[in-house]
């Protein structure tokens, strides 16, 4: 897989890699991007074969929220046929792997983990990157994670686990720091099988019956961004984790829009965090969200409708300037020196995290020369 491949003409100054599930995790973990969300129910396998969703490297099939309790069973037969028939193509020469999406599996619980999990035959394996384990907690943590470690040693492969934090004692002031805790002491005894951390910010709401509005970001509503703050705040500390930016809940998308024909050359950043209109209330919304998300140290995000996907990958590209210093801080001993671009002040020593994670973006999403570039990436 290789992020913007639905843009074949856009000239990056260093173009992104390609990856897949072997790619080591201390990569990978920022690969994951736009990762669309969809029920277990749903055949996608076409979709996947003929590559019908431009630019898509991530996917989940869903068995939880997205899937009724009563229909989970077919839903696990439905996603069994998926791995057959994409095998089968593969075997047959009829499909490259390395236009295989990585495919994650949202379970329902611990039990149905187990359940699913016995239906996968060895030649399954290598298609699946991982599981997303919900109402991830202190008390369920543990159970999924040693499960997981079994299933790595049962098939000889690497299958990665990604909890989901959306779990009520998260949510509430008094619970929240010490079940962060205890949940991060559970992380980091299976570190190599943790790929990324994900946030159910829809959850949250409910707790205190907010919803966001689509003229509202994630970090308007206070008591959601309170959570997502400590969140960040236990788990990003050091690079330990990769964390992913909470679901945007609309869309509405002008399929005729070029934004290179359309659209002025202008300072993306500026005019949406002034709310300029851009596209429309949707998609600037999803833009002005990742703005944010992107400033305070969240990577990727889960989405609904695959119109999102140049969007969200599309804002993780970095721009030439932080690349370059970037580069600079990495291959400079210590000490404060002056910016390639002579705009700033580079500090060695507490901007060496923030170079790591923006030379790691540039790997996997690219390099483009400015921010004006990003809305000929989006075309």
């Amino acid at each position: 897989m290789r992020h913007h491949k639905y843009n074949t003409e856009y000239k990056f100054v260093k173009e992104p890699e390609d990856f897949n599930k072997y790619t080591d995790r201390s990569m990978l973990q920022y690969c994951l991007g736009a990762t669309m969300y969809m029920p277990g129910t749903k055949d996608f396998t076409e979709a996947i074969l003929e590559e019908k969703r431009a630019g898509l490297t991530s996917m989940t099939m869903c068995f939880e929220d997205a899937c009724k309790e009563e229909d989970v069973p077919q839903a696990e037969r439905n996603c069994i046929r998926m791995l057959d028939k994409i095998n089968a193509e593969l075997q047959e020469g009829r499909f490259d792997y390395k236009n295989l999406p990585l495919i994650v599996f949202r379970v329902r619980s611990v039990e149905q983990f187990k359940e699913f999990a016995n239906m996968l035959k060895p030649e399954h394996i290598k298609l699946i990157t991982g599981f997303n384990f919900p109402k991830f907690n202190a008390v369920n943590g543990a159970r999924y994670f040693g499960y997981l470690k079994e299933l790595n040693e049962r098939f000889g492969e690497i299958l990665y686990g990604m909890p989901i934090l959306e779990d009520r004692r998260v949510a509430f002031k008094e619970s929240r720091i010490q079940e962060l805790i205890d949940i991060k002491r559970i992380l980091d005894e299976y570190k190599e099988l943790v790929l990324n951390v994900r946030v159910g910010a829809t959850d949250f709401s409910a707790c205190f019956g907010a919803r966001r509005d689509i003229n509202y970001t994630i970090y308007d509503i206070m008591t959601v961004r309170d959570i997502l703050m400590d969140i960040l705040n236990v788990f990003t500390r050091d690079n330990d984790y990769t964390v992913s930016g909470p679901v945007w809940e609309y869309f509405k998308i002008n399929k005729s829009l070029k934004f290179d024909e359309e659209l002025p050359e202008i300072d993306l950043k500026e005019s949406l965090l002034k709310r300029t209109p851009l596209v429309n209330d949707a998609v600037d919304g999803l833009m002005r969200e990742l703005i944010l998300d992107k400033a305070n140290g969240f990577i990727g995000k889960t989405i609904i409708h695959p119109t999102h996907i140049k969007y969200v990958n599309g804002m993780l590209a970095v721009t030439r300037e932080e690349y370059e210093d970037a580069y600079q801080i990495m291959n400079t001993s210590g000490g404060v020196i002056k910016s390639s671009n002579g705009n700033k002040m580079n500090e060695i020593g507490p901007h060496r995290m923030w170079a790591e994670r923006i030379v790691m973006r540039a790997r996997a999403y690219g390099v483009i020369q400015n921010e004006t570039e990003y809305l000929k990436l989006f075309r």
